[in-house]
């Protein structure tokens, strides 16, 4: 998994019937773009280190600005 600084992460739930969890990553700390990441969590706003799981999330760039 790799992620710049601006890309939405978002997690599936492992629950049937829960929401997924969005959030947009404020700091890349591995090397090449791999976790962990500094995630900004929607919707209220707290940060934490995220250390994704293999298979539970998604990476969705940010769009190029032009």
């Amino acid at each position: 998994m790799e992620a710049r600084v601006g890309d939405r992460i978002v997690v599936r739930s492992t629950h049937q019937g829960e929401p997924e969890r969005t959030g947009r990553v404020l700091e890349v700390r591995g090397e090449g773009g791999g976790p962990p990441y500094v995630v900004r969590w929607d919707p209220d706003g707290h940060t934490g280190v995220f250390h994704p799981a293999a298979g539970t999330c998604a990476v969705v760039p940010e769009p190029a600005n032009g």
